[in-house]
C-alpha cells in the first residue's frame, strides 16, 4: 500500500511539474524573443523597456517590455509601479493564460492523426529528447506523441519552478486592482507561425535546442541581467549572437511570420481596446523595438511614447502618473 501511495504521489508530481512546464510553453514569445532580435534595429533613443503613451494631450496608457521569467526582481512589483498599472481600465497582454485556453494548447502540443515524435525526429534524436524531456516532468506517454515544435519550444527554456511568470504575475495584479484583462490574440494566431513552419526548420530549431540544452539556464540568466539593466539595445544585441548560427530561411521565417506579422496583428488589437479606455500592454521586450516594432507602429498612428525608467531591480522607482 505504502509502496503504491508513492508511485502515486511521484506521478502527482510529475504531471504538476509538466503542466507547469505547458505554461512555460505557453508564453512563446520568450522563443520569440530569442529570435526577433535577427535584423532588428534599436534608435539610439528608444532603448527604453518602459513607456508611457499619450494621444491629444492626454495619457492613454503604458506599454512595459516583459521578460518571460520566475526571476523573484523581475516580480518585485514597487508601490508606485502598482499605482501605475491599476491606474488603467484594461490590461493587455499578448494571450490570456485561462484554463480553456490551457487545455487547448495540450491538444495542439500534441499530434492527433497518428503520428509519433520519433516517426518524426528519428530513433536517434527521440532518445535524448526522452532523456531531457523527462527531466521537465513530460510523462512518457505524452513525449511518445508530442510535436517537433512543442519538443523545441519546451528544451529552449528552463524547467519551471513556480509557473508564476512576469506576464501572468502581472495579469494577477491588474485583476486583483480591477482592470479587465484581454489577449492581443487568440491561442490559435499565437500558435500558427510554429504549427506551418516547414519541417526541415523545426528539426534544426529542435537540433539547437538539443545543442544548447546546457546552456539554457546560462542563457536564461544573462537574459535577466540584460532586461534588469533596461536596455533593449543590450537585449537584442544578445538575441542576435545566440542565434546568428541559423540558416538565413529560420531567421526570416521567425522575424516575418513570428515577430513582425504578431505585431501588426497585436497592433489592430491594441487600437480596439484604447476605445474603451486607457490600457496597460504588457508583451515581450522585443516585440517593441524596430521599424515593425510596437513602439514606431504605435507612433506611426498618432501616439506619443516617452521613456519611463524601469521600475525594478536596479531601476529608478517609478512615479505616479
Amino acid at each position: 500500500m505504502q509502496k503504491n501511495n508513492g508511485i502515486m504521489l511521484k506521478t502527482v508530481k510529475r504531471r504538476r511539474r509538466f503542466g507547469r512546464a505547458v505554461t512555460r510553453v505557453f508564453f512563446i514569445a520568450l522563443l520569440a524573443q530569442a529570435f526577433a532580435g535577427m535584423g532588428a534595429v534599436v534608435a539610439a533613443e528608444d532603448t527604453a523597456l518602459y513607456w508611457s503613451i499619450h494621444k491629444d494631450g492626454g495619457q492613454v496608457g503604458y506599454l512595459l517590455g516583459t521578460i518571460h521569467s520566475e526571476d523573484p526582481r523581475v516580480l518585485d512589483f514597487p508601490a508606485g509601479f502598482v499605482s501605475q498599472l491599476t491606474s488603467n481600465q484594461l490590461f493587455a497582454m499578448e494571450m490570456v493564460p485561462d484554463l480553456p485556453t490551457l487545455n487547448r494548447l495540450t491538444e495542439y502540443m500534441q499530434y492527433q492523426d497518428g503520428k509519433t515524435l520519433e516517426s518524426q525526429v528519428g530513433p536517434e534524436r527521440f532518445a535524448l529528447l526522452q532523456s531531457e524531456l523527462s527531466l521537465y516532468g513530460v510523462p512518457d506517454e505524452w513525449i511518445t506523441r508530442m510535436k517537433v515544435w512543442a519538443a523545441m519550444m519546451t528544451l529552449s527554456v528552463p524547467p519551471p519552478e513556480t509557473g508564476f511568470f512576469m506576464d501572468f504575475s502581472l495579469s494577477l495584479r491588474a485583476a486583483g486592482g480591477g482592470l479587465k484583462v484581454v489577449g492581443l490574440e487568440t491561442l490559435e494566431q499565437q500558435l500558427s507561425f510554429l504549427e506551418d513552419m516547414p519541417m526541415a526548420q523545426q528539426l534544426a530549431l529542435l537540433d539547437q535546442a538539443l545543442e544548447d540544452y546546457d546552456k539554457v539556464e546560462q542563457i536564461h540568466r544573462q537574459m535577466v541581467e540584460n532586461y534588469l539593466n533596461g536596455n533593449l539595445q543590450k537585449l537584442t544585441s544578445e538575441a542576435e549572437a545566440q542565434l546568428g548560427q541559423l540558416a538565413p530561411d529560420v531567421r526570416q521565417y521567425f522575424m516575418e511570420q513570428g515577430i513582425d506579422a504578431r505585431n501588426l496583428r497585436m497592433l489592430d488589437s491594441l487600437l480596439l481596446h484604447f476605445e474603451s479606455g486607457r490600457v496597460f500592454i504588457a508583451v515581450g521586450a522585443l516585440h517593441l523595438p524596430g521599424e515593425k516594432g510596437l513602439i514606431n507602429l504605435l507612433r506611426q498612428r498618432g501616439f506619443d511614447l516617452q521613456p519611463r525608467e524601469l521600475p525594478f531591480s536596479g531601476g529608478a522607482p517609478a512615479t505616479n502618473p
